[in-house]
């Protein structure tokens, strides 16, 4: 038996987990163990991800919770290393770029040092190469760490590709197997058809709207500007805002957010304006519905980005840059920034104008899961 943790700590990473898990179970001479950080620890941000995606409960549960960006790394080295040296796996699968990827990949590469090990644990990383090229950006940092200490690189996009070969990463080790976060959207979105959510929170021609990115929600003047600017384009559509517990105490700080608690009652939703509500996180199969029926999207979330690609739903990015460039060239995504002129001009153009055809990209296929784990198997 062959000994594999499947790493996950925050919510997108639990998408790009569930795939994985059920294609791994198919093979049983591989033994195959969830690890949950504990990064994110609210339940509609982690176990009621694991109801919805029908995975079993994490064979370990490493309890970290919130901190600073150097508490959560350093405090998820700490433990998982010791989870290292109790179960020896032979394989570390992390995903996306979230503290718990680069803090699990560096405890692993740390740890074979420690053992006098060159080659196991296998590092994997998957949705490897993605590039922003903005290093203000705490998500950049962790993810062309963890891509120069990892051994296997899966790719979601060819651009991706190119990235890592121009940083000087043996092709060898470089596969392009496609987007694993779409194999979870194709999976689960009959079952979204039948949310409630629309009808609990009375919607029907709506915008969607994320936020959580430290660049917009940490300063108060963009916060405030992006805000603003949202109430404006509430008054021509509903925009129902799924607030992050961090989103939230932000709004809190800076005075954006009235008292009323929030909730999911369509009769009670706490409101910045009558047509701007924001509720609580919600559950992956309901937040599915939201997007699928949204006129548009309106995010800083790389992952909403690839999601509203497939499913044709314009999408404003609201950041300066992206590291999915490939759902702007080929899918919905348009890159609007956080400045008030370039949101509205955005969302006219949307509200007044048939907007572009989009393309999925090559390889978004549901199978990725399918090509990542027989790769993996024939390594081992």
């Amino acid at each position: 038996m062959k000994k594999i943790f499947l790493v996950g700590g925050a919510r997108p990473n639990f998408m790009k987990i569930a795939p994985l898990w059920k294609e791994f179970k198919k093979y049983k001479h591989l033994d195959v163990s969830i690890v949950h950080t504990g990064q994110h620890y609210d339940f509609e941000m982690s176990q009621a991800f694991f109801q919805d995606l029908k995975l079993p409960n994490p064979n370990f549960y490493l309890g970290i919770g919130p901190g600073t960006h150097a508490e959560q790394t350093a405090n998820i080295m700490i433990k998982f290393e010791k989870l290292l040296y109790t179960e020896t796996p032979d394989i570390v699968i992390i995903v996306g770029d979230v503290n718990s990827t680069i803090a699990c990949a560096l405890a692993t590469i740390k740890f074979r040092c420690s053992v006098n090990s060159t080659n196991r644990p296998l590092i994997v990383h998957i949705e490897s190469g993605l590039r922003s090229f903005d290093r203000t950006i705490p998500e950049e940092i962790n993810r062309v760490l963890t891509d120069t200490i990892s051994d296997l690189l899966f790719t979601p996009s060819l651009d991706a590709n190119e990235n890592l070969k121009e940083e000087g990463t043996l092709e060898s080790k470089i596969y392009f197997t496609g987007n694993i976060m779409i194999d979870s959207l194709l999976a689960y979105k009959k079952l979204a058809k039948k949310s409630k959510i629309l009808e609990k929170l009375g919607l029907k021609k709506y915008a969607l709207l994320t936020l959580h990115r430290p660049n917009n929600v940490d300063d108060k003047k963009i916060l405030i500007e992006i805000i603003n600017t949202l109430k404006e384009i509430s008054k021509t559509i509903p925009i129902v805002f799924p607030a992050h517990p961090r989103t939230k105490k932000r709004l809190t700080e800076f005075g954006l957010l009235p008292d009323a608690p929030i909730t999911l009652s369509s009769n009670n939703p706490s409101a910045i304006t009558n047509n701007f509500l924001i509720i609580d996180p919600v559950r992956y199969i309901d937040f599915l519905s939201l997007e699928s029926n949204a006129k548009f999207i309106l995010t800083d979330s790389g992952g909403i980005q690839e999601e509203s690609t497939v499913l044709g739903i314009p999408c404003l990015t609201l950041r300066d840059n992206t590291e999915r460039p490939i759902t702007v060239t080929q899918g919905t995504n348009i890159i609007v920034g956080t400045k008030r002129e370039s949101i509205l001009k955005a969302v006219y153009k949307i509200m007044t104008i048939k907007t572009k055809k989009r393309k999925i990209p090559e390889l978004w296929d549901g199978k990725t899961a399918q090509r990542i784990v027989k790769i993996l198997n024939r390594e081992l």
